[in-house]
């Protein structure tokens, strides 16, 4: 896999959610299975200081397909991290101007489509297969994620 280091600086933005150690979730993206922490530590040099420490965690799927729609599609290899797209919030905010009140994304990529390593379990997947049925070869869709794709 690559880790792009060169643009890690967006992670300085602020904190999400803090956990019991005082650890700071700064990204949570269960479709690349990629988890960004921080927080602060007593300084090696000076005790008497804190100092920021970043944590990248990446889990690695095995087993992972090209396309994750398809069960038939090749084994992927080359597993791809740029912190950008991790960072990217793509969910319009309202924010206030001029006092009048606009709907704006705080990313300009978010047209993009988003590449899934794994089932992002709050998303529907699907696929269609051949399904023979009295001698007629149909193609039937099928749910991938059940949970998600059907309402309680």
């Amino acid at each position: 896999f690559l880790l792009d280091p060169g643009i890690a600086y967006p992670l300085l933005a602020g904190y999400v959610q803090e956990t019991e150690d005082n650890e700071y979730v700064l990204v949570n993206n269960k479709c690349q299975c990629v988890t960004v922490t921080s927080k602060f530590v007593p300084s090696k040099e000076n005790p008497g200081e804190d100092i920021l420490e970043r944590n990248i965690r990446i889990l690695v799927p095995l087993k992972a397909r090209e396309n994750i729609s398809d069960p038939l599609s090749p084994l992927r290899t080359n597993f791809v991290y740029r912190m950008t797209e991790l960072c990217k919030k793509c969910d319009p905010v309202e924010i206030e101007l001029g006092g009048e009140i606009y709907q704006a994304q705080q990313s300009t990529s978010c047209s993009e489509p988003e590449t899934c390593y794994t089932y992002n379990r709050d998303k529907c997947y699907t696929t269609t297969f051949p399904f023979l049925y009295h001698g007629e070869t149909k193609n039937v869709k099928a749910v991938l994620t059940p949970a998600s794709c059907y309402a309680d």
